[in-house]
């Protein structure tokens, strides 16, 4: 009789899930029309209704929860050791207690809200009070959302264990990896293990059920065991090891004489399992023999055997004679039977997989097979390059980095030779100190403008408080500087005029003052200065027909012919108002009519 069912246990929605199943429930299950003229206490009372129901619904879910899974304590040992082995009953514990805690505190929103309501004074205020506990349950709920994922994964783990009866008559079978526990356990009962020729192909507990002497026994495969310190061992391990501890079980302990299972057994109990199976080859033989003496057929066969006995006509010797044709086959098939090395073989060999580490080089084709193992294996021509490394390059390399320095820095001195004042006089010593400091101050203005070009507005020269910017201290500093300021200043000044009433075409005196004021700054007008200087013609829109290079007209009656027909097509749809390829679409998202009101008790195909 099975004592534990995991697989009746509830599914555990997640947070999200959780709060849309019990919001939904809420909706459906509780009035949902109030008005505003209805009597306070009325008002009051159909929002109490909703609190108490959602949170009424709360507790029931999370209860139904915490009490479908099973105490730790109050199960048998060995569930209780199987469960700490793949879940870890301290993580298994704090995502239940978590979820009391969530429902206590729920509880209590309840408790505090409904105390409030009591006194809500309008609608208003009760509809708030009422969204607020709901929204404060719903938070508590989506706060434990990783302790009911993980709970949901437990459950399904759960609801994959075997039914294990501890208190049974029960068969367990264990030993070495892949010595054919599973195989015995499919041989003797219907369970449908799987088989796999390498080790660990049975990850986890199977139970099977046989009959012997008309009793009923529970047969269960465990995991293969290493022997190994019980600190190093896996969760795989941990289960068979488990269910040694806490099942009433005769042990079933399997070694594979053949494999690799008695390698690690000492001296003696090799020699035991030696014994072992020369004395079950033996029996099995013996077994085989009295089986078929024992068949119908075989008084039939012995009449037609005669054994003959030769016996020894004299005291010599007589060796067998073997053509030598006959040996040559013999140590020719023996040679075949001997099986190359793998790597897996020089693998086992040597220490195993971690330990050993298969050469690269050993299938290269080189000239010498000596060449494959050198720590610099670059042959070019038959012989190695590092025998033709001269052993003083970094020495060189050294000595052709120093001078390359050396020769950097005096170009670098070159060209950074500042205009040496010892040979100048006071008054070019001033100048140039003038000269240096404007180019700082320049230099220092541009990083500025630089750095706030995007954010800087651009100011009027009305505001210009600071009168940086104006034609008299342009006057005189080109008056400092030796040059005549007069025609610079009235260009600017003839710029500055406004241009109300003033004809489109340039002007003779503009064009005489523009070649007064180039004079000053060079002697050849740069480009931008000769580009202004050209008249340049207002730009035309080109008519509709006019058919430009592209647009795949053959001529103009042809483009107006296909703007005709464009404009055609979808005059009927414009007319009817309909809504088009181009158009803006703003899809409802949520249609009123399935959404809105209670679910009647009809069809529910359209919700």
């Amino acid at each position: 009789m099975v004592q534990y069912n995991f697989k009746k246990i509830t599914v555990v929605p997640t947070g999200k899930d959780f709060v849309d199943i019990i919001l939904s429930r809420t909706q459906r299950q509780t009035p949902t029309v109030v008005h505003k003229g209805y009597a306070i206490s009325r008002l009051r009372q159909f929002y109490m209704r909703k609190v108490k129901f959602t949170e009424q619904n709360f507790r029931e879910k999370l209860s139904t929860i915490i009490d479908e899974f099973p105490r730790l304590e109050d199960i048998h040992p060995f569930y209780g050791d199987l469960l700490h082995v793949l879940y870890n009953k301290d993580h298994y514990k704090l995502a239940l207690g978590q979820i009391n805690s969530a429902r206590n505190r729920i509880e209590k929103v309840r408790k505090d809200y409904i105390r409030l309501l009591k006194y809500g004074d309008s609608l208003y205020r009760c509809k708030s009070l009422k969204v607020a506990a709901l929204g404060h349950m719903c938070t508590q709920v989506k706060k434990i959302g990783p302790s009911l994922a993980y709970l949901e994964q437990v459950r399904q783990h759960m609801a994959r264990l075997p039914s294990i009866d501890p208190n049974t008559r029960t068969v367990l079978i264990c030993g070495y990896p892949n010595v054919g526990k599973s195989s015995f356990m499919n041989k003797i009962t219907r369970a449908d293990v799987d088989v796999q020729p390498y080790a660990f192909t049975t990850k986890s507990l199977f139970v099977g059920h046989t009959d012997y002497k008309y009793l009923r026994y529970q047969v269960i495969d465990t995991p293969g065991i290493l022997d190994r310190p019980f600190e190093d061992r896996n969760i795989i391990e941990m289960c068979s090891i488990t269910a040694l501890a806490h099942l009433r079980a005769a042990v079933l302990f399997f070694l594979d004489v053949s494999g690799s299972s008695i390698d690690g057994l000492s001296e003696e109990d090799k020699k035991l399992v030696e014994e072992m199976k020369s004395e079950a080859a033996k029996t099995v033989i013996g077994q085989r023999v009295d089986l078929k003496m024992k068949s119908k057929k075989m008084n039939d066969q012995l009449n037609r055997f005669h054994v003959a006995i030769p016996k020894p006509r004299d005291n010599k010797e007589r060796l067998p004679c073997i053509p030598q044709a006959v040996l040559e086959a013999k140590a020719k098939a023996n040679g075949e039977k001997e099986k190359r090395k793998l790597e897996r073989d020089l693998e086992n060999e040597n220490g195993g997989a971690g330990v050993y580490s298969a050469s690269l080089r050993k299938h290269y084709i080189l000239a010498d097979d000596e060449w494959k193992e050198d720590l610099m294996p670059e042959i070019l021509d038959g012989h190695n390059v590092y025998d033709f490394v001269d052993p003083d390059i970094l020495e060189r390399l050294e000595e052709l980095e120093r001078e390359e320095g050396l020769r950097l820095q005096e170009d670098g001195d070159d060209e950074d030779v500042e205009m040496d004042d010892q040979d100048l006089t006071p008054e070019e010593r001033e100048a140039l100190a003038e000269i240096r400091k404007k180019k700082s101050l320049l230099i220092r203005e541009h990083r500025i403008k630089k750095s706030t070009a995007e954010s800087r507005p651009t100011v009027p020269r009305k505001f210009d408080k600071d009168r940086k910017f104006t034609s008299g201290r342009m006057g005189r500093q080109l008056s400092a500087l030796g040059l005549d300021p007069s025609a610079a200043i009235s260009r600017s000044r003839s710029r500055s005029v406004s241009r109300v009433g003033r004809k489109r075409e340039r002007s003779m005196a503009r064009d005489k003052g523009d070649v007064d004021a180039m004079d000053v700054d060079a002697d050849k007008p740069t480009k931008k200065q000769r580009l202004r200087s050209v008249s340049r013609s207002r730009s035309r829109s080109r008519p509709p027909s006019e058919v430009s290079p592209g647009d795949g007209f053959k001529d103009s009656a042809q483009k107006v012919k296909a703007i005709k027909m464009g404009k055609k097509s979808v005059k009927a749809r414009n007319k009817d108002a309909r809504r088009g390829e181009a158009d803006r679409v703003i899809p409802t998202l949520r249609p009123k009519h399935l959404f809105s009101g209670k679910r009647s008790i009809g069809k529910t195909q359209r919700r």
